[in-house]
C-alpha cells in the first residue's frame, strides 16, 4: 500500500481515485469496491469487524491494492499506518457548509433507502460511519460538521508532515504529483460528479419504492423497467471497478 486517503466521503474521494490510478497507483481501494468486488460480502464482514474492535488481516483484505480512500478505510487510517509505515497519507478536504449539504443529499439519503441484497453492507456503513464516527447524530448538521473538522485536526496531528498531504481536489494535478513524486499528465485531473449518479438512483429508489406500494396490476411493467434502469446503473459502476482492475494489471 503506497497511499492511505483519510478523507470522508464526498470530500472527492472518486476523483481523487481516479487520479491516482492515472498515475499509477493502482487499483485504488473505494467503499464502492465492497459493493461491486466478487469478494464482497468477505469485505462486509472484516469492516463491520474493524467497526466493532475486533481483529483484522488488513494484508489480506487490501492485497493487490495500492492505495485506498473513502471510508470504510479513511475511518482507520491510523491502523494502516502501523501496517503499511512507508505510505503516504492524502487527506481530502473541502468547506465544511458544502460537506455537510453534499453528504446530507447524497450518501445519507441512500443511506436511508435499504434493500435486501445490500442490507448487510448498509449495516456496516452504519456501524463504520453513522453510528460509528457520527454516534448516530449526523442529522444534528453542527454536530456533524464539529465531527467532520475534528477529523481533518486529528489527521495533522497524527500524521508526520512530510508524509501528508492536505488535498482539495480543486487544486488539481499540481500538488498531488508533486506529494508523490510523479510527472504531471498532459489530460485534464478527472472530476468524477458522483453527486448526479447518486441523485438519479435515489429518485429510481423512490420510484420503485411507491411503484411497489401502488400495487396496481397496471404499474407491474412500470416497475420492471426501473428495477431494469437500476440494474444498469448498478452494472455500470461494476463495469467501471473492473476496468480499473484491468489497467493496474
Amino acid at each position: 500500500m503506497d497511499v492511505i486517503g483519510a478523507g470522508f466521503p464526498r470530500t472527492g474521494t472518486m476523483s481523487l481515485k481516479k487520479a491516482l490510478e492515472r498515475l499509477g497507483f493502482g487499483p485504488c481501494y473505494h467503499m464502492r469496491e465492497v459493493l461491486a468486488r466478487r469478494r464482497g460480502e468477505d469485505h462486509t464482514r472484516a469492516w463491520t469487524e474493524a467497526a466493532r474492535g475486533g481483529p483484522v488481516d488488513w494484508q489480506s483484505l487490501f492485497a493487490g491494492y495500492r492505495a485506498t480512500v473513502d471510508i470504510p478505510s479513511a475511518v482507520f487510517y491510523r491502523e494502516l499506518l502501523a501496517v503499511y509505515p512507508g505510505a503516504r497519507v492524502i487527506l481530502g478536504v473541502r468547506d465544511s457548509e458544502a460537506w455537510y449539504a453534499s453528504v446530507n443529499e447524497t450518501v445519507y439519503a441512500l443511506s436511508k433507502i435499504r434493500v435486501p441484497q445490500t442490507e448487510a453492507f448498509a449495516r456496516m456503513v452504519d456501524d463504520v460511519f453513522w453510528n460509528g464516527v457520527m454516534h448516530g447524530r449526523f442529522e444534528e448538521k453542527a454536530y456533524a460538521i464539529r465531527v467532520y473538522e475534528r477529523h481533518i485536526e486529528e489527521v495533522k496531528r497524527t500524521v508526520s508532515p512530510d508524509r501528508l498531504l492536505v488535498f482539495d481536489v480543486k487544486e488539481g494535478w499540481g500538488p498531488l504529483c508533486g506529494f508523490l513524486e510523479v510527472p504531471t499528465p498532459a489530460e485534464p485531473f478527472p472530476h468524477a460528479n458522483e453527486a448526479d449518479d447518486f441523485i438519479d438512483y435515489l429518485r429510481l429508489k423512490w420510484m420503485a419504492g411507491d411503484a411497489e406500494g401502488a400495487g396496481a396490476s397496471g404499474e407491474e411493467d412500470y416497475r420492471r423497467r426501473l428495477h431494469e434502469r437500476m440494474a444498469a446503473f448498478e452494472q455500470r459502476l461494476m463495469d467501471e471497478i473492473e476496468a480499473g482492475w484491468r489497467e493496474a494489471e
